[in-house]
């Protein structure tokens, strides 16, 4: 039987990995999940001014070579990175599930909320394709 992987687009701050980990394989048929990780992920994704060319060039080799169709990103309380309120943090989840749907046709791409108590919610859930057609293309490694 082959494995199932999803990618998670995560803050280093290892008090979320694990919960988020456990999140995922417990709510979708998945065996294991590839972190790429950032301080302040969902803050840096959000900001059109960052070039996130590092982190697609990971995220396409989660995609090419463990077949991951499933992208997660992840905002959480307390970030030393990305020091805003819960509401502006989940905002910024939106729109970096916004930004990443537009380098992939393939995946669908959910954005996950860490509470203060560790407990994770989803925020959104898109498919990687524009809605309205506009193209999109699939990140290389090259």
């Amino acid at each position: 039987m082959e494995s199932k992987f999803a990618t998670c687009l995560n803050c280093i701050d290892g008090r979320v990995q694990i919960p988020v980990i456990n999140w995922i394989t417990n709510n979708y048929e998945i065996d294991y999940v590839d972190m790429v990780t950032e301080a302040g992920m969902d803050g840096l994704l959000a900001d059109n001014s960052f070039n996130p060319a590092h982190i697609l060039r990971k995220l396409a080799i989660s995609i090419g070579n463990h077949d991951s169709n499933n992208i997660f990103i992840v905002g959480h309380y307390d970030c030393a990175a990305n020091p805003v309120d819960e509401d502006v943090h989940k905002e910024q989840i939106k729109k970096a599930v916004q930004r990443i749907k537009n380098y992939t046709r393939s995946s669908e791409i959910t954005g996950l909320w860490v509470s203060e108590y560790f407990e994770v919610e989803k925020i959104c859930i898109i498919g990687g394709v524009n809605e309205d057609d506009s193209p999109v293309y699939e990140y290389s490694t090259s």
